[in-house]
């Protein structure tokens, strides 16, 4: 291996200035920060770098012709390790070699995490792709890492863990060391949780591996996620691709009873629930909500019938009122305790006296209340076994909530409105246990909870 290059860089080819210069940048430092270690402007220490990458091109050029072409070849890939490239060009893994990989085209591959020193590549873009490539088909075990990333494209001896674990990759490790999207994360480790069990598990099974905090969290979760099937009467939850499990074609109790009272005409509530639970097993309870479903109504002889075809809508009596909440003239006030899932952003599960009470006596629907400042409306949707409130991340970090604390939501039916404010107790207030000093937009909205009629 000719050693021309190590001999260059310490007889006097490269003065100090131009050795710190070089080093420096192959460490990954800014020309401002080389520059301030010399006492030197970005411009004057870009000018040093390129008098040092010139003076090596024309020892490359001497001693062995055509090592451009032989550069590029190497790093064809997504990424290619400096010391493969030396032992191409047939010299030794030096630093000064970054500056012959610069000028012979190469760049350093880009990641989610910035440039990955040390490594080269015609296309810096290909590693990026490749990388997409593995979040694609996440999840998968840890275990399964460098074989997945072999198929995805990267080459071997790439700092993976390294790279998922940044805090802009769209990976991030689960509890158990397995790898799951980072905006999926808690559906994607229910997924490797059944994979790995091979069996239907029932909610409360998942609650560890999701990292979630309630059954009803886990059940919102997987019914979004068409990866998952939800197995009737049994109420267990299963893998879609596992076609060997009898499951039901339904994806509601709702679906089922518009479908049979389409097929068979009106029929008796009675006549009805019989015929829709022999297709999908479910509750009495839950066969009177879906009769809520903006579909589905009563004929002037009491069955049941589509509204599409003349029946009219069934008329819900008012629900008891649960004490979180109260009505004053045109104002509703409600208290929601502050948990995990809705520092996470979660929607907000609610009583359906809310969505009776606001005028939503039918599902699906909604009502929308405009809140102050920048925030995004507040809405208020009822299906016909529950109601939720939208997203309430925003306005818990702006309080300075923590978990365990009390938000307090008003909502105005006349002008419809919304406020949001902290409503804990002064002195029975995990924010303050947790912090001498409340933030000042706290403060300022701790009025909305301390006056709300709640």
């Amino acid at each position: 291996m000719d050693e021309w290059l190590v001999r260059a860089w310490e007889t006097g080819a490269f003065n100090e200035r131009e050795r710190v210069v070089v080093t420096g940048r192959a460490e990954g430092r800014t020309l401002g920060e080389v520059g301030d270690l010399l006492g030197l402007n970005r411009e004057r220490v870009r000018q040093i770098q390129k008098r040092a990458r010139e003076r090596l091109v024309e020892m490359a050029d001497i001693i062995q012709s055509g090592w451009r072409e032989t550069a590029r070849a190497a790093g064809a890939g997504p990424a290619t390790p400096r010391e493969t490239f030396a032992a191409t060009l047939e010299v030794v893994d030096h630093v000064a070699l970054e500056e012959l990989l610069t000028a012979a085209g190469l760049k350093a591959p880009r990641t989610w995490a910035g440039p990955l020193r040390g490594w080269w590549s015609a296309d810096p873009d290909a590693l990026s792709a490749a990388l997409r490539r593995l979040v694609e088909v996440a999840p998968f075990r840890g275990d399964e890492l460098d074989q997945v990333a072999f198929e995805a494209g990267l080459p071997a001896g790439l700092p993976l863990a390294r790279l998922l674990s940044h805090s802009e990759s769209r990976l991030a490790p689960s509890s158990n060391g397995h790898w799951v999207r980072r905006k999926a994360r808690g559906r994607d480790a229910a997924y490797l949780w059944l994979l790995e069990m091979g069996r239907p598990c029932q909610a409360d099974e998942l609650l560890a591996p999701m990292e979630a905090t309630t059954v009803a969290a886990v059940r919102e979760a997987l019914r979004r996620d068409d990866r998952f099937r939800h197995i009737r009467p049994e109420g267990t939850w299963a893998l879609a691709e596992w076609t060997h499990l009898r499951a039901s074609t339904y994806t509601s109790a709702v679906e089922v009873m518009v479908a049979v009272v389409t097929e068979s005409g009106p029929l008796s509530q009675a006549q009805l629930f019989a015929r829709v639970t022999e297709l999908y097993p479910v509750t009495p309870w839950r066969l009177k909500q879906c009769l809520l479903s903006d579909q589905l109504g009563e004929t002037s002889d009491g069955r049941v019938d589509l509204i599409s075809r003349g029946a009219h809508p069934f008329v819900e009596e008012e629900p008891v009122r649960p004490d979180t909440m109260a009505v004053e003239g045109q104002a509703l006030g409600v208290r929601i305790p502050v948990s995990r899932d809705i520092l996470r952003g979660s929607g907000v599960n609610v009583h359906t006296w809310l969505a009776w009470r606001i005028g939503l006596r039918q599902a699906p629907t909604s009502r929308t209340f405009t809140t102050p400042g920048d925030h995004s409306p507040l809405v208020v949707r009822r299906s016909t076994s529950s109601a939720q409130l939208s997203s309430l991340r925003r306005h818990a970090l702006e309080l300075g909530v923590v978990d365990g604390c009390v938000l307090a939501v008003l909502l105005r039916l006349d002008d419809g409105t919304a406020r949001i404010g902290h409503g804990c107790e002064p002195d029975a207030c995990p924010a303050r246990r947790t912090s001498t000093a409340v933030p000042s937009t706290a403060n300022a909205s701790r009025d909305v909870g301390d006056n709300a009629p709640i």
